[in-house]
């Protein structure tokens, strides 16, 4: 019996302290716990397995979003240490632990799963890092679109030139093209564009898919609409694309 009890003793501590799959484990924490190790500031990234829109409406201050869903056998490319001390979590819980526990598998070692925000008594913000930075205002044929844009030398070159108007000619039935007058720093590389996406071709040719094509361009961003209503937009002849400086919104 005492033998039975010893075993039971060691299986809840092992339940208690760490979830584990085969010989990848995760650490549960309680959030006061979270709270202490954000206020040591031992170099741990805070990160929000959440949607974009639920991390817009209010986040943990600091932290960067990986959406639970985005993250599949390979590295985050904002976790680029895989010892770095990883504090996450979600809404509820599940997302955070489902996270974690991938996470582990593909190699990090010091992952903290504390919960969902929904419990978190600590500060919560709406404030974006760099979003006041990425403010760009696209109109395609004088209607506004949502865009989001990349954080990228070229980006930054684009916003340079503003405001920015440019007449646009369909292509090959899935993209709309057009010059911005000179020519910008690039990082072409291999790319298999998706509708929405804004992409910058041979260093002076600004391109918005409605459609998809796969080649050597520098992502610029991409605009959050369907696929019908981006066609609607761009696959019945030549458009006006203009670009402009302006703040963008804040979630309410």
């Amino acid at each position: 019996m005492r033998r039975d009890i010893s075993i039971l003793l060691i299986l809840l501590l092992c339940l208690t302290g760490c979830a584990a799959e085969g010989t990848k484990t995760w650490h549960h924490i309680s959030q006061e716990e979270a709270r202490e190790m954000m206020a040591r500031d031992g170099g741990q990234i805070i990160v929000d397995v959440r949607r974009q829109d639920e991390y817009d409406s209010g986040h943990i201050p600091g932290a960067v979003l990986i959406p639970n869903e985005s993250i599949s056998g390979q590295k985050p490319e904002q976790l680029p240490d895989l010892d770095q001390i990883i504090l996450i979590y979600c809404r509820s819980g599940r997302r955070s632990r489902e996270a974690a526990q991938k996470l582990a598998d593909i190699g990090y070692t010091n992952i903290y799963e504390f919960g969902g925000i929904i419990d978190w008594t600590g500060e919560i913000t709406t404030d974006v890092p760099g979003k006041e930075k990425n403010a760009m205002i696209l109109k395609i044929g004088g209607t506004e679109v949502p865009v989001t844009w990349e954080d990228n030398p070229s980006v930054d070159a684009l916003r340079e030139l503003l405001p920015l108007t440019t007449e646009m000619s369909m292509y090959g039935g899935f993209e709309q093209v057009g010059s911005i007058g000179r020519d910008i720093v690039r990082d072409d590389e291999p790319t298999d564009t998706d509708p929405g996406d804004i992409v910058l071709y041979a260093g002076n040719q600004i391109v918005v898919f409605y459609g998809n094509n796969s080649w050597a361009y520098t992502r610029l961003g991409h605009i959050e609409l369907t696929q019908q209503e981006l066609e609607d937009l761009l696959a019945h002849g030549a458009v006006t694309l203009t670009l402009g400086a302006g703040a963008e919104k804040q979630a309410e």
